[in-house]
């Protein structure tokens, strides 16, 4: 193994630290999971560091970071399901007041918030392409790919890598390279959403929406839950493989399962995946007035001219809240 000399070990950390962040977002989007993500980015510096006595210079450091950090997930992936949502499982549920339950043993999709893989003083377009390539639905169709295919589209469509250089990447052929590309688009537009289903918003009507949802939301106004969605809006919640569909069946499903009262819940605003989003926080029987604790995080996709929700993620895996940096506790007097 090659040492790595004090003075080359500082220029390695300055040299690459910047990359950081897109590693993250490109591990994130093989993977399906913010933690095996961050994971793999650990190992990726590590293994570059162990290497970068040996770096010849031959390609830019960015791609040679990007290099391994992408066989690193294909290992991985060698022995890891496929984390899908709820939607990629069956049908829709058709009894929302029914018995939910939870399968935690299937590794679920995660989401992942927006400041651990938006690059700090990237131009508005950039800002724009890191966020259409981590959209829930788009990650999520990306999970039914093979991860070679996976590795193929994300290289060529989104890093803009050259065939050639995916296929010495793959050790392949710039033809089978092709090949998969074509392959992996055919499938993916048949799961993930086209260009105007994704579209920003106006600010105006996004803001308005986006209040109308959190007040909502905090009074449990069901009459108004329903009027904020698509006549196909679709919730779906991990760990739980229900997933509903029409605004009258999330109505019944918000009265009947969410176990807070009117008033006994808090939403902060919270970006994840380049989407609006919130973490929600309800008061237990047994906390004081004013205390309010993690309980799920809200993913929102909204339909066209941004005047209703079509989508929402809603996730209850808690230990997402610290990695989005987000309070353990929320107070009426503030964060702790």
């Amino acid at each position: 193994m090659a040492t790595v000399n004090t003075e080359a070990g500082e220029d390695f950390l300055r040299l690459s630290d910047p990359y950081r962040r897109e590693l993250l977002a490109h591990c994130y989007r093989m993977l399906g999971s913010v933690h095996d993500a961050e994971d793999l980015v650990q190992e990726t510096y590590l293994r570059a560091w162990r290497s970068y006595g040996t770096f010849e210079g031959r390609s830019s450091l960015r791609t040679w970071l990007h290099t391994i950090a992408t066989r690193a997930c294909l290992t991985a992936l060698e022995r890891r399901q496929r984390r899908p949502l709820p939607t990629g499982l069956g049908g829709p549920g058709d009894d929302p007041a029914g018995q939910l339950t939870e399968r935690p043993e299937v590794p679920w999709l995660e989401p992942v918030p927006d400041a651990l893989v938006e690059t700090e003083g990237a131009d508005p377009a950039a800002v724009v392409g890191s966020r259409e390539s981590v959209r829930l639905a788009f990650v999520a169709a990306l999970q039914h790919l093979p991860p070679r295919q996976r590795a193929v589209l994300l290289m060529r469509d989104v890093l803009r890598w050259k065939a050639a250089e995916v296929a010495e990447l793959l050790d392949t052929s710039t033809a089978s390279v092709n090949s998969a590309l074509q392959r992996a688009r055919a499938q993916l537009e048949k799961a993930a959403p086209s260009e105007e289903s994704v579209g920003e918003p106006a600010d105006a009507a996004r803001r308005e929406l986006l209040d109308r949802y959190v007040e909502a939301f905090v009074t449990k106004d069901v009459t108004e839950i329903v009027r904020l969605f698509t006549e196909d809006v679709v919730w779906e919640m991990p760990p739980i493989p229900e997933w509903f569909r029409g605004p009258e069946q999330v109505a019944a499903l918000v009265t009947v399962q969410c176990p807070y009262a009117p008033g006994d819940a808090r939403l902060l605003p919270v970006g994840l995946n380049g989407q609006p989003g919130y973490a929600l926080y309800t008061r237990g029987a047994d906390d004081a007035p004013g205390v309010h604790r993690p309980f799920a995080l809200h993913v929102l996709t909204l339909a066209p001219g941004g005047r209703a929700v079509s989508h929402v993620g809603c996730f209850f895996d808690t230990s997402l809240f610290a990695v989005a940096g987000l309070p353990a506790v929320l107070t009426d007097g503030g964060r702790r």
